[in-house]
Formats: C-alpha cells, sequence, structure tokens
C-alpha cells in the first residue's frame, strides 16, 4: 500500500500554517522549578530543565504510560546549538499558559537529536512525508503507540496554541480517524526503508556513474560553487567524491568546478576567517551570512576535503584551511583526554553570532592604521552599503590576487594577515563564548579520525597521525565497554547503544589507520568491528544495515542516502569491499557489490544525494590499484605514497612476514618493495614511491 503524502498533508494544512521567525518573549517561568530533565547531562535537555512544562526524557516507561493513560505523546526534538530551539523556548515553553496546556493534554518528551539520531531521524521522516522538508525544532505529536498525527518545526506562541488544541480536538472527537492517520502515516515512514532491488542484470557499469554525475551537474551553482540554493551547505562528502572523480575521468568540468567551490567557501563568512573552521550552513547562495553554530561533523569532513585538495593541488591556501580547522578544534573543542566535544552554539548573550562579529569601533582601535587595508580585504565597505550594524568578515578575492592589486609581496601579505588573526583572536577570547555542547559523540569523533589521517597524508606531519590515535585511545578507554560501544560518552552520563554509524565510522577510520601504522592491532580491530556489524545490525530483508540493534521504535531504518553526515550503509560497503580486498574474503566483495547494486536507481536520478555511494561505484568501474609495500622501510615509502593524490587506490605495507594474500611471500630480505596490483594480477615490484605512482597514474588512463 502506497501512502497518499496529499491526504498525509491535507489535516496539517488545515490545522495551522507554520511559520519561521518570531519576536521573542520574556521568560516567566517560575524561579526555582526544575522537571525531570534536570536528572539529565545532556547540554540540551538541561536548557529545558527549568520549563513550567513537565518534560520527560524519552524512556521505555514513559511510552508505556502513555499507552496505558491513552494520551497522547508530544515529542520534541532539537540540540544545544540550535538557534530556533531557544527562540521556541523562550517564548513558548517557558509561557506558563503554554505549560499548562501541554501538561494537562499531552505526556511531553524531549529529545536531544544527537544522543537519540534513531528517534530524529524517524520523525524527521514524518515530518518530509507531511510538509516536504524538515528542520529543528522539530516538534511531533504522536498517539499513545507513537504513530505521528502532527509534524512542525518553529512555531510562535500563538500557533503552537492552535496546533495543540487542534489536535487534541481532533483525538478526543474522532480517535478512530485519528488512529487510521497515524497508522498511514506509519506506513509511510516504514516504506522509505524498503529497498528496491535492482532491474538491470548488471546496473554496475560506468554508465551509471556518468548518467548520476551527469544530471548532478545541471543542479551546480558554477558562479558561486556547490548546489544552487537559497542556503548552502558545504556537502563534503560529494565534493571528496567529485574531486577523485576528476582524476579517474580526467574530467577538467568536475575539477574546475570543485576548485571553484572550495575557493568560494574559504573566502566566504561561512569559514571562521580568524578563529578556523566552519559555521554549520550559509543562509545565503554566496556562502557569506552563515548560521553561527559549529558542528565537530563539518569540520571533520571539511578538513578531510582540503587535505585532499592539498595533495591534489598543492595550494598553500588549503593547507591554510587545514592547519585552521586543526587550531580551532584544538583550542575549542578538545577534551583533556583527548576526545572531542559535539558542537559549539550560534548564540552567545542570547544573540545569534554575537562572539563572531564586528563593530567598526571595535576594529579601528584594534587595527590602527592598518584598518583601511583590513576593510578592504575583508569586503566592509561593500557590507556598510547594505546597512549592516555588525561586520561578517568574508573575502571577494584569493590573496595572490588581492596582495597584487596593492603592490604588496605575498610573503609580506601573510605577515600581516596573521598579526591581524593573532590581535583579533585575542580580542575576541576577551567575550563571552557560546555555549558548549560537551557530549563526546562516538561516530562524529571517527569521522574527525578519517580528517587528521587524511590531513597526516596530506602533510606529512606526525602530529596529525598522533591525534588520530589519541582519538582512538579516548574511544576504546570511555566509549567501548564490554566489547560494544555507546553512542556518546559524558562522564556521570547516560549512555545509549551504539549506532550502525559509530560502528561504521569507527571501522572506516582504524581501516585507513592500519594503512599508515601496519599495526596488526588496528586490523584486529577493523575485523572485530566488522563482525559485529555483520552479527547485530544485519538486516535479511534488504542485504543492508539497519541503524539500531534493537527495534523498538515504529519503524526499522535503513538509511542509504547521504546528508551532511555520509551514509553509513554506503561506509560499510566501502568498508567491505576494502576488507575484502586486504584479506581476500570474497564473501565481503560480494557483500558490498549487492548493497550497492540495490542502490543504482538512486545514484543514477540523485547524485548528490548517494556520493559516498559513487565512490564504491568509481571503485568497480575504474581501474581499482592495490599497493602493497614490503620491507623495513615500508612506512617511510608508504608515507611518501600518501602525499600524492591517488584515488582508486588502497595503500597498506608491512615490515615483517604476513599471512595477508597482498604480502604473502613478497618479503626480501635487505630490500622494501612497492607491488601494484589490479585485479589480482601484479606488476613487477618496483623500489621507488616515484615509479609506483607512475604505474598506477598509467592504469588510470588505460581504463
Amino acid at each position: 500500500m502506497k501512502v497518499s503524502l496529499v491526504k498525509c498533508s491535507l489535516f496539517f494544512v488545515t490545522v495551522v500554517g507554520l511559520a519561521s521567525c518570531g519576536n521573542v518573549k520574556q521568560s516567566n517561568v517560575s524561579a526555582g522549578r526544575t522537571n525531570a530533565l534536570m536528572q539529565e547531562t545532556s547540554p540540551y535537555l538541561l536548557q529545558h530543565a527549568n520549563n513550567p512544562v513537565n518534560w520527560q526524557p524519552w524512556s521505555n516507561k514513559i511510552l508505556e504510560e502513555a499507552r496505558s493513560e491513552g494520551k497522547l505523546l508530544l515529542v520534541s526534538i532539537g540540540y544545544s546549538s540550535c538557534h530556533w530551539c531557544h527562540v521556541m523556548e523562550a517564548e513558548t515553553f517557558e509561557d506558563q499558559e503554554v505549560a499548562d496546556f501541554m501538561n494537562e493534554h499531552f505526556i511531553s518528551i524531549k529529545v536531544d537529536r544527537e544522543e537519540r539520531p534513531d528517534i530524529d531521524k524517524v520523525y524527521m521522516t514524518a515530518l518530509q512525508l507531511i510538509k516536504g522538508s524538515g528542520g529543528w525544532p522539530l516538534n511531533v505529536i504522536t498517539l499513545p503507540n507513537g504513530n505521528p498525527l502532527y509534524g512542525g518545526t518553529y512555531h510562535t506562541r500563538e500557533q503552537w496554541m492552535q496546533v495543540l488544541q487542534d489536535v487534541n480536538s481532533f483525538y478526543t472527537e474522532d480517535p478512530e480517524k485519528a488512529r487510521n492517520y497515524g497508522e498511514m502515516l506509519a506506513m509511510g515512514i516504514q516504506e522509505t526503508n524498503i529497498i528496491v532491488p535492482p532491474t538491470d542484470e548488471d546496473p554496475i557499469n560506468a554508465g551509471s556513474l556518468e548518467e548520476s554525475v551527469s544530471k548532478w551537474k545541471s543542479s551546480w551553482d558554477l558562479d558561486w560553487g556547490g548546489d544552487k540554493g537559497d542556503e548552502k551547505f558545504m556537502m563534503p562528502t560529494n565534493l571528496n567524491f567529485l574531486l577523485n572523480y576528476s582524476v579517474l575521468a580526467n574530467n577538467r568540468d568536475l575539477e574546475v568546478h570543485v576548485k571553484n567551490s572550495l575557493q568560494k567557501i574559504l573566502q566566504g563568512g561561512i569559514h571562521d576567517q580568524i578563529g578556523g573552521g566552519f559555521y554549520r550552513y550559509s543562509t545565503d547562495t554566496y556562502w557569506k551570512v552563515p548560521h553561527f553554530e559549529k558542528m565537530l561533523y563539518d569540520n571533520a569532513l571539511m578538513l578531510s576535503v582540503y587535505s585532499t585538495a592539498f595533495k591534489a593541488f598543492k595550494e598553500n591556501q588549503y593547507r591554510e584551511v587545514v592547519l585552521g580547522i586543526t587550531d580551532f578544534l584544538e583550542r575549542e573543542m578538545k577534551h583533556p583526554g583527548g576526545g572531542y566535544y559535539a558542537a559549539l552554539d550560534a548564540d552567545s548573550e542570547g544573540i545569534e553570532g554575537k562572539y563572531y562579529l564586528w563593530e567598526e569601533g571595535d576594529l579601528r582601535a584594534i587595527l590602527a592604521e592598518e584598518y583601511e587595508l583590513f576593510s578592504l580585504y575583508y569586503s566592509l565597505p561593500a557590507q556598510e552599503l547594505t546597512g549592516a550594524r555588525a561586520f561578517i568578515l568574508f573575502r571577494d578575492k584569493p590573496d595572490r590576487l588581492f596582495a597584487a592589486d596593492r603592490g604588496i609581496s605575498m610573503a609580506d601579505f601573510q605577515s600581516l594577515k596573521a598579526k591581524w588573526h593573532s590581535t583579533l583572536l585575542k580580542a575576541r577570547e576577551k567575550r563571552i563564548p557560546p555555549g558548549k555542547d560537551d557530549k563526546i559523540i562516538t561516530s562524529w569523533n571517527a569521522l574527525l579520525m578519517l580528517g587528521f589521517l587524511d590531513a597526516y597524508a596530506a602533510l606529512g606531519n606526525e602530529e596529525y597521525l598522533d591525534k588520530s590515535l589519541e582519538i582512538l585511545d579516548f574511544l576504546q578507554n570511555n566509549s567501548l565497554r564490554d566489547g560494544k560501544l555507546i553512542h556518546s560518552f559524558k562522564e556521570g552520563g547516560n549512555h545509549v547503544p551504539g549506532f550502525l554509524e559509530d560502528y561504521a565510522f569507527l571501522l572506516e577510520a582504524v581501516l585507513k589507520l592500519y594503512g599508515f601504522t601496519m599495526n596488526p592491532e588496528h586490523l584486529d580491530l577493523a575485523i572485530f568491528l566488522n563482525s559485529f556489524i555483520l552479527e547485530e545490525f544485519s538486516d535479511e530483508e534488504t542485504g543492508m544495515f539497519r541503524f539500531n540493534q534493537t527495534e523498538e521504535l515504529i519503524s526499522k531504518l535503513i538509511l542509504t542516502h547521504d546528508g551532511v553526515i555520509p551514509s553509513p550503509n554506503a561506509s560499510m560497503a566501502l568498508s567491505l569491499f576494502q576488507l575484502g580486498h586486504l584479506t581476500g574474503n570474497k564473501d565481503f566483495l560480494e557483500r558490498s557489490k549487492k548493497m550497492l547494486a540495490s542502490m543504482i536507481p538512486n545514484i543514477r536520478s540523485d547524485g548528490r544525494a548517494y556520493a559516498k555511494w559513487n565512490e564504491l561505484l568509481m571503485h568497480l568501474t575504474h581501474p581499482y590499484m592495490e599497493v602493497a609495500v614490503v620491507g623495513s622501510n615500508s612506512k617511510n615509502l608508504i608515507k611518501r605514497l600518501n602525499q600524492t593524490h591517488l584515488p582508486n587506490t588502497l595503500i597498506v605495507g608491512t615490515a615483517q612476514e604476513s599471512e595477508l594474500p597482498l604480502f604473502n611471500n613478497r618479503l626480501v630480505s635487505g630490500k622494501t618493495l612497492v607491488y601494484v596490483c589490479k585485479n589480482n594480477t601484479c606488476k613487477l615490484p618496483v623500489a621507488l614511491p616515484e615509479q609506483a605512482i607512475d604505474i598506477i597514474y598509467t592504469s588510470y588512463e588505460e581504463k
């Protein structure tokens, strides 16, 4: 049965029109009043612990209570750095009249989407079925069994009261109709997790990849980079795939688009020009006006993209971005034990972006006679024309052009810019900083491991390898318990069992780590994680992997498309592919190929939502090279190989005898040799990385 989205929408369209902004009212919360969230450790839940609403954390006990009492559930989902979550709390959830109505008619549950991404994804799907789009705060009203009746995002106080009254009336006056409606919408959620088998006998071919990218190109913003849209998300997984594919396809258009995107992003206000790192998204199409929250996953993934770009193009500005992200993370996001925190709030002192914006008077006082040059570099006069009261720092030109236009050498200009940044950063640090979400999320830290490893490959700095190892140590000591991962760690906090993304991203990171360290313990850990995933997350019906180990929600979750975070199923398919090549396990290779085959229709029609799958499709349709470095000097040779951009290449090594197929019987006493192999056939070994690189690029051209 297919759910009619038109029918799903009718009730909600007539109930209330959703707004996107409003004026913040003064809180009238009773002093000293708390609710059940006071016992939680999530920064987001604690933000609501003093609301007069009788919020409850998500639990089986509360769900049973709703079923036994027959009361509607009100599930409100957000995260600590969400600006509009703060606005709705201040003007609505702190209002006594609103709270009284909620407390009388609903069991109200607050969910931190970063602690429970599974709950968020189920009800975000409901909202997208209803409205066609989503966002946070995510407010869902459900039947006692969890089937949704209503979904929306931000509401003003008046809109929210109208929603509460209308949904409550609908449920009490016609419970049978409400039940049928909830079942229909729940079925729609379930249908989004159905994987349709491919219709072609062999859909895995270069034509599928070419069709995917060709259709995708029509959505590119060729002027400002990224994809077209009134708002811009950086989508690093997409940029990384296009950068790799441009080499294998020898496609200049792809390269130009990626470089233009990277250039516009690094020059834009979405890039923290003073403190390094990136904000979550741009509220315009030009990357200039950001939404000021900073998320660990964005910065982890952008660290990978700019590291790979530096390998590919050797432009120093990409290296500067990598160093800037690293400085930001070390300064503002690092736990003393080695893990990294989840996010920084968009707001400080109740104002979005206040920590990062600059008044003209302050800049003139700090920079003195250098203000005029600074203002030109960071496009301040253009902002004055728009009547802006506080400046966002962004650039209209690359450094080399700006310096050349003013007759300044690049060396002198870089020195001047470094002085500006140091001076302004010290001034900024005297301000009241935005709030910090201090959860250590396993999956996001695994993405940062990958980012640091890509930075190590590109820059050759051992510090980046050490940072990755430090994260792994932290996760093993704090987040791996009795052989199972928890999703997020906080001292004394509630610990939810790990989700597929935690295991899959850590598996991907540990496999890459093994490629650099050659430490068999890292390979053993990868094999353990892979075995656990196969045992605990496999879904026989689809051939994919479930997001949860257990089935406590109204629908299972099979997450296949990329968002700002890549698909955990695509990550698993890639890791199975690599493990198959590394260990010679043909079952892994076959499982990976079957997963990919199921996704080909989606890949063909919407490449930008399936870039991680396209990476695997690229491996299977273009020459995939296995490079085995064997001998006592293998680590140094691997390091040199990895400083060259070599997409579609698995590089591993050993300094001793090994039974792995790639190394077996290849150790020659007193020598370190590089074997370049394709389809289980190896060229004669060479002694120099440069020779191996020549063989690899010749193979790319042969296709």
